[in-house]
């Protein structure tokens, strides 16, 4: 299946879904051109897709539980993204969410978690990111609790949404930028029991950077850049 339709694929209010072996394409900087939007629904499973669009591949909205991505090939465009949250205060979470198996060539972001500076009852939690290669990823490790497209209408405020329980494990490869970990959380909600496993990203042949505020974890294996927790 190919597609060129605007409108991403939208998985609202499911339960026990599949989808595999879909290739989307969009333009690679025709806006709002999500490959997969993902919200209120448990038990998704997405595997084996190409993914390239002109924003996120997969957004994962609130309500989401339960959701398997595997085998995922994207670029270019943004991220695979839980989120953005805190758009709405009685927001519900996001949880038990795995990526494992999947490539990211040429993309603005690789795995990403956003939400917006404002209060919020969301919560992010049990997420699992393993088995990556990043190749030419400007951000291939993000978490932006920041999130203000364009800078227009975003209040100067802390989010209130609660990001814990987080792995990032076997993530290899190369980044665009020279900070290839970005971990910039709220400061009245930290990030909690982040961990980082056996991650080497370089950049222009060397080892790149790591940013982290307000937030706490662990790192153990080989970890490169080094780690920021």
């Amino acid at each position: 299946m190919a597609t060129t339709d605007p409108r991403p694929p939208l998985i609202n209010s499911y339960n026990n879904v599949m989808i595999r072996n879909v290739k989307i394409i969009a333009l690679d900087q025709s806006p709002n051109t999500d490959g997969i939007h993902v919200q209120l629904s448990i038990g998704v499973t997405i595997s084996g897709n190409s993914i390239r669009t002109g924003n996120d591949r997969i957004s994962i909205g609130p309500r989401t539980r339960n959701l398997w991505m595997e085998g995922i090939r994207c670029g270019p465009g943004h991220s695979v993204s839980v989120g953005s949250l805190a758009k709405e205060l009685n927001e519900d979470g996001v949880q038990n969410i795995t990526l494992t198996k999947s490539i990211f060539t040429g993309s603005d972001n690789g795995v990403r978690i956003k939400s917006w500076a404002r209060p919020s009852k969301a919560f992010v939690r049990d997420i699992s990111f393993r088995n990556i290669l990043m190749r030419n990823v400007q951000n291939p490790i993000i978490i932006d609790q920041n999130y203000c497209p364009n800078n227009q209408g975003c209040p100067s405020q802390s989010s209130g949404v609660k990001i814990s329980e987080v792995t990032y494990k076997n993530i290899h490869g190369t980044s665009a930028t020279q900070v290839a970990v970005t971990f910039d959380c709220s400061p009245s909600n930290p990030c909690k029991g982040i961990r980082l496993q056996d991650i080497k990203l370089s950049y222009l042949n060397k080892p790149a950077q790591a940013s982290c505020r307000h937030i706490g974890g662990t790192s153990t294996g080989v970890i490169v850049p080094q780690s920021c927790l």
